[in-house]
C-alpha cells in the first residue's frame, strides 16, 4: 500500500526552475529570437518533465494526479486561447478592411519636427494600439522615425528610447496583444476588466513620458524634412480607401466594451465587422488577395476568410509599408498559444505537487501588506526577465506562482495581472540578452544599453504600480460574499 505523498521543500521546487533557467539561456544562445518558433516551447516540456519526475520518484504523487493537475492548467487557459485565436482573426479583417491602415495614416499626421519626440512616442503608440504588437510598430514605423529623427540632429538613444517608450504602451493597453490577454488569464481575470483597471497606472505613466519627452525635445534645434513619414502616408493612402467610415467598427468593439459585453463575442462581432467592411471599403485590397477572377461576391468571401485564418501581406512600393501591412489570422496566433499550452503543462505539475505553493510560501513569508506583496510581486517577474530572457514566461510564471497568494489576501486577479503587465511586459526590452532586447536593438541597430535610460515609459512603469500598492490607491478587494463564493 503506498504511503501518502511527501510535502515538496523549497530545494524540490528550485529545480525545475533552475533547470529551466538554464535552459532557456543556452536556448536564447542557439536560437536568439527563433527560439518563440519552438524551441522554448520543447524547455518548458522538458522542465515539466524534470518537476514530474521529481513529483513521482521523490514525492510520491501519483502520474494520474500531475495529469488531472495538467488539464486544469490547459483548462485555466482556454479562454485566453479562444480569444487569442479571435484576435488573430481580428487583425487580418482589421487590415483587408483599411481599419488598422487608417490608424496608422492619420497617426503619422499628427508628426511635427518641432515636438518630434513627444510625437514619435505619440505615433508609435497610436501604430501599436492598432497591431497590438510593440515589435511591429518598431521594426516598421519605429525604423521610419529613428531615420528622420537623427536626421534632425536627436541622438539615436533617445529616438529609440521615445520609439519604444510608445512602442510598449500600446503592447500594454491593445486588446490585440498577446501579453495583455495572457497577463489576465494567468491571474484569473477577463480581459477588458484587465484593461480597465490597467489604465489606472498605464495613463499617468504615459502622460508623464510624453511630458519628459516634450520638454527634452523643445531644447533640440530641429529643423529638416520628414518626406519619409509622408511618404507612408502617402502610400497608405494611395492603396487603401482612408475614410471616416472604417472608424465606426471600432468604435463599435469600444462601446461593446465598456457596456461590459465579453470578451469573445465582442471580438467576433469586431472580426466579422471588419470582413463586412473590407468587401464594402476595398474592392482593389479584395481583388489583389483572392488572387483569381470570379463574381465580388466569391473574391470577398475567399480574400475574408484569408485574413480571417492566415497570413496575408498588402503590396505595395515601399518596404517600410510591405512590413508593417501583412497580419497571421488566426494562424498567426499559433506559436503563442503553443508556449502557453506548454507552460500550462509545467505550471500544472508544479502546483498539483505543491510546489508553486512552497516557492510562493517562501516570498511570502517576507510580505506583511499590500504594498509589499505588490513589489514582490514586481520583482518576481523583473526576475525572470532577466534569468529567462523571455517575457512570456516572465509573465507565466510569476501569475502561476501569486494567484492563489492574492485571493487568499482577499484582493480581486485583476490587482495581479495589472502588476504581470506593469513588471514583466515593459522591462523585458531594457534586457539586452532578453528576447526582447535583442530584437529590438538589432532593429533599430541601437545597442539596448544605448537606448534603456530614454525608455521613460518602461522604467517608470514597474514604479508607478509599486506606489499605487503602497499607497493603496485602487486597490480592488472581493466583497466577503464575494470571497466566500
Amino acid at each position: 500500500m503506498k504511503g501518502q505523498p511527501k510535502a515538496p521543500r523549497v530545494i524540490d521546487a528550485l529545480i525545475p526552475i533552475l533547470f529551466l533557467i538554464v535552459l532557456l539561456v543556452i536556448n536564447i544562445q542557439i536560437f536568439g529570437t527563433d527560439s518563440l518558433s519552438g524551441s522554448n516551447q520543447m524547455v518548458l516540456i522538458i522542465s515539466a518533465a524534470v518537476a514530474g519526475s521529481i513529483a513521482v520518484f521523490k514525492l510520491g504523487i501519483s502520474w494520474e494526479s500531475l495529469q488531472d493537475g495538467i488539464i486544469k492548467s490547459i483548462s485555466s487557459a482556454m479562454s485566453a486561447i479562444l480569444i487569442l485565436f479571435l484576435i488573430g482573426a481580428l487583425a487580418g479583417t482589421w487590415l483587408l478592411s483599411g481599419i488598422v491602415p487608417a490608424m496608422i495614416y492619420y497617426g503619422l499626421k499628427v508628426l511635427s519636427p518641432e515636438i518630434f519626440l513627444f510625437a514619435a512616442c505619440f505615433i508609435s503608440a497610436v501604430v501599436s494600439v492598432a497591431t497590438g504588437s510593440s515589435w511591429t510598430t518598431v521594426a516598421t514605423v519605429g525604423v521610419a522615425l529613428l531615420g528622420i529623427g537623427k536626421a534632425l540632429g536627436f541622438e539615436e538613444g533617445i529616438i529609440a528610447g521615445s520609439i519604444i517608450s510608445g512602442a510598449y504602451f500600446g503592447d500594454k493597453m491593445s486588446p490585440l496583444s498577446d501579453t495583455t490577454n495572457l497577463a489576465p488569464a494567468m491571474a484569473g481575470t477577463d480581459l477588458f476588466t484587465h484593461i480597465r483597471y490597467m489604465a489606472k497606472t498605464t495613463v499617468p505613466t504615459i502622460i508623464i513620458t510624453l511630458i519628459l519627452f516634450l520638454i527634452i525635445g523643445l531644447n533640440y534645434e530641429t529643423a529638416g524634412s520628414v518626406e519619409e513619414v509622408r511618404a507612408i502616408s502617402d502610400v497608405i493612402s494611395g492603396k487603401f480607401n482612408i475614410t471616416g467610415w472604417l472608424f465606426v467598427v471600432p468604435v463599435v468593439v469600444i462601446l461593446m466594451i465598456v457596456n461590459k459585453v465579453p470578451a469573445i463575442p465582442a471580438l467576433l462581432v469586431g472580426a466579422l465587422l471588419g470582413g463586412v467592411f473590407a468587401v464594402v471599403f476595398q474592392p482593389e485590397i479584395i481583388a489583389a488577395i483572392a488572387a483569381e477572377t470570379g463574381s465580388y461576391l466569391y473574391l470577398g468571401f475567399k480574400a475574408v476568410m484569408m485574413a480571417l485564418y492566415g497570413e496575408i501581406q498588402i503590396v505595395t512600393d515601399n518596404d517600410v509599408v510591405n512590413e508593417l501591412l501583412v497580419t497571421g489570422g488566426m494562424g498567426g496566433m499559433l506559436n503563442t498559444i503553443w508556449l502557453i499550452i506548454c507552460a500550462m503543462v509545467l505550471g500544472g505539475i508544479m502546483e498539483e505537487s505543491g510546489m508553486l505553493r512552497v516557492l510562493a510560501e517562501a516570498v511570502i513569508k517576507k510580505v506583511h501588506s499590500v504594498g509589499s506583496l505588490i513589489a514582490s510581486t514586481a520583482a518576481t517577474c523583473m526576475f525572470f526577465n532577466v534569468t529567462t530572457s523571455d517575457q512570456y514566461l516572465a509573465i507565466l510564471v510569476p501569475g502561476r506562482m501569486y494567484a492563489d497568494v492574492y485571493r487568499k489576501r482577499g484582493l480581486k486577479p485583476e490587482n495581479l495581472s495589472r502588476t504581470l503587465e506593469d513588471s514583466a511586459t515593459v522591462t523585458s526590452v531594457l534586457v539586452p540578452w532578453n528576447t526582447c532586447g535583442a530584437t529590438q536593438a538589432s532593429v533599430l541597430g541601437v545597442a539596448t544599453l544605448t537606448y534603456a535610460p530614454y525608455c521613460f515609459f518602461n522604467i517608470i512603469s514597474p514604479f508607478m504600480t509599486i506606489l499605487y500598492g503602497y499607497l493603496k490607491i485602487g486597490i480592488h478587494y472581493y466583497e466577503p460574499e464575494e470571497e466566500l463564493v
